[in-house]
């Protein structure tokens, strides 16, 4: 058994959270990058687009994230790519929150009244434009909540990769309450940091859709 004070479990809790952060910025920035590129296609209907990407969605949301992460971490092993638990993880999530914010967004432009696509093709502005002027501005007041909702998932389901040996936050907690035999002093530690992440989201989502909705 090891003595640490409350202070030293903070301590090195605070120096795994930082790679908490760093997985969920990479997994969530790299999925909506992903998933904005198979919206598009989705939405330029592109040949072949709209059941490739419908069945990569159904594939991602229709699994565990737990199964995900282990088939990236040993099945690209068995492929003869050497993936670090780190890496692993990335690639997992960033597809895994990929296959959502799709899904996310395409909701949010479907909601846009059919009204405001004919009023774009009237002016004959091309399908960039009609996102960028029209249609992106409208859906991305619907899109606030829902979105920002799923980016705590995705902090908080960065913990599972702790089960492909990745040290987050939830890892290092597990190891530290083994070496103290303090589990509950320990956990309770970590769900505060999960929750001190995972709280100013929300308030800076709810100002932004606050300020979006007082925008003429």
């Amino acid at each position: 058994m090891v003595d640490f004070s409350l202070w030293d479990i903070l301590c090195n809790l605070l120096l795994a959270l930082r790679w908490t952060v760093l997985l969920s910025l990479l997994a969530f920035v790299g999925g909506a990058l992903v998933g904005g590129g198979l919206l598009l296609a989705r939405i330029a209907r592109w040949p072949g687009a709209q059941p490739a990407v419908a069945l990569y969605v159904q594939l991602f949301q229709g699994t565990p994230l737990l199964m995900q992460l282990f088939l990236a971490y040993f099945g690209l092993s068995l492929l003869g790519l050497n993936v670090s638990a780190w890496a692993a993880a990335a690639l997992a999530l960033t597809l895994y929150a990929s296959a959502f914010l799709t899904e996310i967004w395409r909701g949010c432009v479907l909601a846009i009244p059919r009204g405001q696509w004919e009023a774009a093709d009237s002016l004959a502005l091309s399908l960039g434009e009609k996102l960028r002027h029209v249609i992106v501005p409208q859906a991305l007041r619907i899109a606030i909540a829902p979105t920002v909702g799923f980016a705590v998932q995705v902090v908080k389901g960065t913990a599972l990769a702790s089960v492909i040996g990745f040290i987050e936050v939830t890892k290092a907690g597990t190891m530290i309450a083994n070496a103290t035999f303090r589990p509950f002093t320990v956990y309770a530690c970590v769900a505060l940091l999960y929750f001190a992440l995972c709280w100013p989201i929300s308030l800076a989502s709810q100002r932004l859709e606050r300020k979006l909705n007082r925008a003429p």
